[in-house]
C-alpha cells in the first residue's frame, strides 16, 4: 500500500510541476450518469468539531477518528468562492479548504459529503483582538507549512480523496430567513451561534453608502506592512463625505480597478493605516495621487480586488457583502435605486464573521432581490 501511495504522489507532483505555468481550466462538464457515493456514520456535528478549537492563534491538528457530515451550500462556478466549499448541518456551517478548482463539477449544491478529519487542521481565519476586533470563522483544512495562516488547502488530489467522501445527491438547501435578533454578535462564531456559516436570507437591507477595499503597492512585498497598503475606507481620503470612493460595482476586476484608479477617484487616499502612514522626505503623507506618475500610477499594484459593500438591516445592524474581484459578477453595476437608498434588497447566501463584523457571501447575483 505504501508503494502505491508513493507512486500516486510522485505522478501528481510531476503533473503539478507541468501545470505550474498553465491556466487552470474550470469548464462545465456534463453531470455523470452515476456518481459513486457512500454513506458513512458521522461521529461529530460540525459544532462539536468547531468546539475543539479553543485558543485563538493555536490551530489544532486532529488526531482522533472524527467524521463530520454536511450538505454543500456553495458553488465556485461563478467564482466568488475559491478552492473551498461550505457545508452545513443542523448545528452550524464550516468552510472546507480543498484547494481544487472546478469544485462545482464534483460537489453539487445539496449533496451530502463526509469529511474524515483525522490528520486535518482546525483553525480560525479573521480573528482580531481588541476593541475594534472580534471573532472570525473556524475552518477545516491542512497544516500551513508557512505558518502565515492557521489552516491551508489540502491541495493534493490524494489528500482530498482520502479525507472527503461524496455522499448522496440532494436538492439545494432552502435558506433560513433570519431576524436581526438571531444574528451573531462580534464575539460569536460557529461555537455559539447556530447560523454562522449557514445558507440564510436577510431581508430589507439598505445601502449604507460605504465600502472597504484593501489595495497594495506591490503584492510581492509584505502584504501586512502598512507602507505597502492603501485602505479605501470611511476615513481615508474622504474629503467630500463620499465613503463609497466612487465604487459602484460589487467588486473590481483588474480592468475595473484601473478604470477607477486612473479616474483619480482615490488620489487623496494615504498609504498606510492606523498611526503608521508612509511619509515622504519632507514628512508629508504619501497618497495615491503622489504615486500618479505619468497617469498610470506605476507604484500601485494593478489587480482584481475584493470589495465589501456595506448595508444596514432595518434595526441598524451592519452587513458587509464581500465579493471577489475574480468572480463573474465583480464588475456588475449595483442598481442606482439601491445606491441611492430608494430601494432595499433581500440577500441570500452564506453568513460569515470577519474580525467581529458580519460578512455575507453570495453564490451569484440570484442571491440579490430588489424590493419595490
Amino acid at each position: 500500500m505504501k508503494r502505491i501511495y508513493t507512486i500516486l504522489f510522485s505522478a501528481a507532483a510531476i503533473l503539478t510541476a507541468c501545470e505550474e505555468f498553465q491556466p487552470v481550466f474550470t469548464g462545465n462538464y456534463a453531470d455523470p450518469e452515476h456518481q459513486q457515493t457512500e454513506v458513512l456514520e458521522k461521529t461529530h456535528t460540525i459544532k462539536q468539531l468547531a468546539d475543539m478549537y479553543t485558543v485563538q492563534g493555536r490551530p489544532i491538528e486532529i488526531e482522533d477518528d472524527i467524521i463530520i457530515e454536511g450538505v454543500v451550500i456553495t458553488t465556485d462556478q461563478p467564482g466568488n468562492f475559491y478552492k473551498s466549499l461550505y457545508i452545513q448541518d443542523e448545528t452550524c456551517g464550516m468552510e472546507i479548504k480543498l484547494g481544487r478548482n472546478g469544485l462545482y463539477n464534483e460537489y453539487k449544491l445539496g449533496q451530502t459529503i463526509y469529511v474524515k478529519c483525522k490528520g486535518l487542521t482546525l483553525g480560525m481565519y479573521g480573528y482580531k483582538d481588541g476593541n475594534y476586533g472580534g471573532m472570525g470563522m473556524v475552518q477545516l483544512g491542512y497544516v500551513d507549512p508557512t505558518q502565515e495562516y492557521e489552516t491551508s488547502y489540502m491541495e493534493h488530489p490524494v489528500l482530498v480523496d482520502r479525507h472527503v467522501v461524496k455522499g448522496p445527491l440532494g436538492d439545494p438547501v432552502a435558506p433560513i430567513e433570519l431576524s436581526e435578533s438571531q444574528l451573531p454578535g462580534k464575539n460569536d462564531c460557529q461555537k455559539n451561534n447556530q447560523y454562522v456559516g449557514k445558507y440564510v436570507t436577510l431581508k430589507g437591507l439598505t445601502y449604507a453608502k460605504e465600502i472597504f477595499v484593501l489595495l497594495y503597492l506591490d503584492s510581492n512585498k509584505d502584504k501586512k506592512a502598512a507602507s505597502n497598503r492603501v485602505f479605501l475606507s470611511d476615513t481615508n481620503g474622504v474629503e467630500d463625505g463620499d465613503k463609497t470612493h466612487k465604487v459602484t460595482t460589487w467588486a473590481m476586476s483588474e480592468a475595473k480597478m484601473k478604470e477607477y484608479l486612473y479616474a483619480g477617484y482615490w488620489d487623496t487616499c494615504k498609504v498606510g493605516s492606523g498611526n503608521d502612514f508612509l511619509l515622504d522626505e519632507n514628512g508629508n503623507n504619501v497618497t495615491l495621487g503622489t504615486l500618479k506618475g505619468d497617469g498610470t500610477y506605476p507604484g500601485v499594484e494593478k489587480a482584481a480586488y475584493a470589495v465589501s459593500q456595506y448595508f444596514t438591516m432595518p434595526g441598524g445592524t451592519e452587513i458587509q457583502i464581500r465579493t471577489s474581484g475574480y468572480c463573474k459578477f465583480s464588475d456588475t453595476e449595483i442598481d442606482p435605486a439601491i445606491l441611492s437608498g430608494a430601494k432595499t434588497i433581500d440577500v441570500t447566501g452564506v453568513l460569515t464573521m470577519y474580525q467581529g463584523s458580519l460578512q455575507f457571501l453570495l453564490n451569484d447575483l440570484n442571491g440579490v432581490k430588489i424590493n419595490d
